[in-house]
């Protein structure tokens, strides 16, 4: 009895995969035809845009205004660093090997 499940399970998994191959090939069809289809434009590009604008969640004056003193404060604070390690390299290289440079 054993044998006789197999076998049908068997014959319906190859008419299954027969569908799927069916499937497969008429969804590829749909799909390229979908894909040349859709074709939105320059005018709906810019409606979309203006819809994502809408979402944007802008920073307040003061907002702004303390984020942009923090920005100022961090490029001079890691400026006059760097320039301080690469001032600390320079004497550190003249005196091991007591060049100068003009």
């Amino acid at each position: 009895m054993a044998s006789k499940k197999k076998s049908g399970n068997k014959s319906k998994s190859n008419a299954d995969l027969k569908k799927a191959s069916s499937y497969q090939v008429s969804g590829k069809k749909q799909d390229r035809s979908a894909g040349t289809k859709k074709k939105g434009g320059l005018l709906s590009y810019f409606r979309g845009v203006k819809q994502e604008l809408k979402k944007v969640v802008w920073l307040t004056k003061e907002e702004l205004t303390t984020d942009t003193i923090v920005v100022i404060i961090c490029v001079i604070f890691f400026s006059l660093a760097f320039w301080l390690i690469d001032t600390g390299f320079l004497v550190t290289l003249k005196g091991i090997l007591g060049i100068t440079l003009s």
